[in-house]
């Protein structure tokens, strides 16, 4: 091995999203040579538009360093770029795990933010060593001090040897790198002798490799020709190229304990390396994988459907093709009645789902419906046995359920506390739990219990816009919990519609039903007879529109006379429309479906 372990430092960059850890990835890479001045682009390890557009990490991406310190020796830096958003929170620990310290990012004129927080937990969880990187200090808000304060308040930091650096202009970037040498351990294990053993940190499809996976290995050596097994699945495979990113691909002969690279080994399909999966050797297996592996799990689902119904199978390959790249997004063909052929689409969070979506209609083109996002109920039957709902359209009969559970989850909110109130307010209306309220300086920390059926709207659009863009919000599932749920059926002219359907708690149904029958009374076109539009739970009316009729004045040929000739001539035409109603079917535009569907929850 040309590096011994104590030469190696695996980190990690963690920080909410916005303060600037990509752009201090860049300036690491910069210094230690890892690109040409002239190869250099902003955010080098983002590589998606969509990524630097939206100044965030979606995928983790690994990069290896040589790093020649003030005392002389070359140190090879294995630097771990991680997504900063909860829908990627297991990304992120198994980014993590793979690391034995971590750079705390903060951003010198915000401080500490909810996900600072909830990153930081993570890195603790996994016993890192952290250096904390106040980072913008070139800006003229900058005030490093009265972070350095927040930063041993809020998280409970030693913060008194903080780097103070600036990404963008690379300010303390030699400072940092010091400190990472001398600050992080090296690899706390590894030996060379025993059966290979490594995590499985992420993979990606790439169109002449296969899957490239991403790897940290632990024990042994990787190299290529080596026969190796995932301990997920069992599959195996033969590897055929191994290497490192600095952040070019470079082939190599072997990674050996305590390194980070990637593997290649012909495989098509990304369902078979899960994330936080162990590589072992086919021959000389390891004893036990290591801890923490669990399957990914959506969380929300939303339906898409194509605007046009023709671009049904270019959806169909377009998925196929995100598939290839994001083994997390679980999908399946539905029908709707009003929709016609679409998915239904399973997502991490609602930030992995706007990405989806937004990936869809630009990269393949595509003009999407979504319906609305939901939650995964689990019902309990009369039988005793339990389903998983998914869609509401699938809810059994009233009579043979016993209880619906509902998702929740445990949200950190922390904000100046001039908007508090509004705060408050907002999560008390969402039927929020207040577990606990605390106060560091003149921002305040709330942790509530939510249910996530109440977050998927728009709790967060609400939640900025109440505290003018300066609440942080972060989040982690607490597990289920019984509640008055029904479903919610919308009929037009007595036939329910499928797509408007959707569970919500008894207290909110007639609010949430008068609301869209008044939006569709807006939306739906008058037709030659009364269209009536009600929310329905099980078989009770719960709101009702009525769409007048289109009417023909029959009258108007009568000159006078007797005004029982004008009584029978509307007499007439009220049976007319009566009939009518009963064999007429309304027709309900694809514009007011998407209308409907967008109105998300404007309370």
């Amino acid at each position: 091995m040309s590096h011994k372990l104590q030469h190696i430092r695996n980190f990690a960059i963690i920080a909410h999203i916005d303060h600037g850890k990509s752009t201090l990835a860049d300036r690491l890479i910069q210094t230690c040579g890892g690109l040409e001045e002239r190869e250099m682009t902003e955010q080098v390890l983002d590589n998606m538009d969509i990524e630097k557009e939206r100044g965030i990490t979606i995928k983790a991406q690994t990069v290896r360093l040589e790093y020649k310190a003030d005392d002389g020796i070359v140190y090879q830096l294995n630097l771990m770029d991680t997504p900063g958003h909860v829908d990627f929170a297991y990304e992120v620990s198994r980014s993590l795990a793979s690391c034995e310290g971590s750079i705390l990012v903060v951003d010198s004129t915000q401080g500490v933010e909810a996900q600072t927080l909830a990153n930081v937990y993570q890195a603790l969880d996994n016993n890192h060593e952290i250096i904390t990187a106040i980072n913008k200090i070139d800006l003229p808000a900058a005030d490093p001090d009265k972070v350095r304060k927040e930063v041993e308040d809020v998280i409970g930091l030693d913060a008194s040897e903080a780097v103070n650096c600036s990404g963008k202009s690379g300010i303390g970037t030699h400072d940092l790198l010091e400190a990472i040498v001398k600050k992080l351990p090296p690899p706390l294990e590894g030996d060379i002798t025993k059966p290979t053993k490594a995590l499985l940190v992420d993979s990606w499809y790439d169109a002449y490799l296969g899957v490239v996976v991403l790897v940290r290995v632990i024990d042994g050596t990787l190299s290529k020709g080596q026969k190796i097994k995932f301990m997920s699945n069992g599959a195996t495979r033969e590897i055929d190229r191994v290497g490192m990113f600095t952040p070019k691909k470079v082939v190599l002969d072997e990674l050996g304990p305590g390194e980070m690279g990637f593997i290649t080994a012909a495989i098509k399909d990304i369902s078979e390396t899960n994330v936080g999966d162990t590589i072992t050797d086919e021959k000389r297996p390891c004893a036990k994988a290591l801890p923490g592996f669990k399957p990914s799990v959506p969380m929300v689902f939303c339906s898409f459907y194509p605007a046009d119904a023709s671009e049904f199978e270019k959806l169909r390959d377009s998925l196929g093709k995100l598939k290839l790249n994001d083994a997390s997004l679980h999908y399946e063909m539905e029908t709707s009645q009003a929709l016609g052929l679409g998915f239904r689409c399973g997502f991490l969070g609602l930030l992995h789902m706007e990405i989806i979506q937004e990936r869809l209609e630009r990269e393949f083109d595509l003009d999407l419906i979504p319906t609305a996002p939901s939650v995964v109920y689990k019902i309990n039957l009369t039988d005793g046995t339990q389903r998983d709902i998914y869609n509401p359209v699938d809810m059994p009969d009233v009579v043979k359920i016993e209880s619906i559970e509902e998702p929740w989850i445990k949200a950190t909110i922390l904000v100046p506390d001039e908007y508090l109130g509004g705060l408050l307010k907002l999560c008390q209306d969402r039927r929020g739990q207040q577990v606990e309220l605390t106060y560091a300086g003149a921002r305040a920390m709330l942790v509530y219990k939510l249910p996530l059926n109440e977050v998927v709207f728009d709790f967060y659009d609400r939640l900025k816009s109440l505290s003018k863009g300066y609440a942080s919000f972060d989040y982690e599932l607490d597990g289920y919990a019984p509640n008055q749920l029904v479903k919610l059926e919308i009929k037009v002219n007595d036939e329910p519609v499928d797509a408007l359907a959707m569970i919500v708690h008894r207290d909110n149904a007639e609010f949430r039903g008068r609301h869209m029958c008044e939006r569709l009374k807006e939306l739906i076109p008058r037709q030659m007879f009364k269209i009536a539009i009600q929310a329905a739970i099980g078989g009770k009316i719960i709101a009702r529109e009525d769409v007048s009729a289109l009417r023909k004045d029959v009258t108007a040929k009568c000159y006078g006379g007797d005004v029982s000739r004008k009584k029978k001539l509307l007499e007439k035409q009220k049976k007319g429309k009566a009939k009518m109603r009963q064999y007429g079917a309304v027709e309900i535009p694809q514009s007011a479906f998407i209308n409907a569907l967008k109105m998300g929850d404007d309370r």
